[in-house]
């Protein structure tokens, strides 16, 4: 299936071969997979997080965990999370901003959020209940991930780029069917997990505002930005 290879392609390092050609607005097309793939790197994550459980303290277990989560989405969404805020926190005009969101130097603002991304992680990880590490670890990267095509319907910071191919090929009926999986964990996971959902749509709904403010709209970074927010936010939710 084109679409399920575009995802696995977008999303993870993992060695799924990717269709040729690519059209323009597959990314947005390919969308209603996103969670799925979310799942499946939860589901590898999970897997390495009970059988290191079983040999390392929690600490590291986490910290290889997360080692691991890193690897197999290369970086992607810590990219974005670290140009976001290189660009959205800097004293200047959306323009500006723009500019040095695009620049593949990282600098003060982008080195600190992302040590402090990961710092978080590695402790909600080290932190979650026994009897729920598996289910939110593979909860929290689905969910990231479906509201990733809530931010593909947000206006746009340029015209080019990523965010903009993605939201040529996106559709409204894909926000329904993408969250099949991350509603069905939610579910799932009771009380708690409703409380996450609510409060990780809070927290994008706060940085999809900020964005329109400092920048205009939204871009590939910004979409980087919410699946961190989002993993970060669900795990500690569970680890409180």
């Amino acid at each position: 299936m084109k679409s399920l290879s575009i995802a696995f392609n977008l999303l993870t390092t993992l060695p799924v071969r990717a269709p040729d050609p690519w059209n323009p607005g597959d990314s947005g097309r390919a969308a209603v997979w996103y969670p799925f793939v979310g799942l499946i790197i939860g589901g590898i994550v999970a897997a390495a997080y009970t059988l290191l459980g079983l040999r390392f303290s929690s600490f590291v277990t986490a910290a290889l965990s997360l080692t691991l989560w890193a690897i197999l989405t290369g970086g992607l969404h810590l990219d974005g999370l670290s140009d976001c805020c290189d660009g959205l926190l800097h004293a200047s005009n959306p323009e500006r901003r723009l500019e040095i969101m695009k620049d593949s130097h990282i600098g003060a603002f982008g080195s600190i959020g992302l040590c402090l991304a990961l710092i978080l992680k590695v402790s909600a990880l080290a932190s979650l209940p026994t009897g729920l590490a598996v289910p939110v670890i593979l909860f929290a990267p689905s969910l990231g991930r479906w509201f990733i095509i809530l931010a593909g319907f947000q206006p746009l910071a340029r015209p080019d780029g990523m965010g903009a191919d993605f939201a040529s090929g996106l559709q409204k009926t894909t926000l329904v069917w993408g969250g099949l999986i991350p509603l069905a964990l939610a579910i799932y996971l009771g009380i708690q997990g409703i409380i996450a959902l609510v409060i990780a749509s809070l927290g994008v709904m706060l940085i999809l505002r900020f964005a329109r403010a400092r920048i205009g709209g939204v871009t590939g970074d910004v979409f980087g930005l919410v699946v961190e927010s989002v993993e970060i936010l669900t795990l500690i939710t569970f680890a409180s």
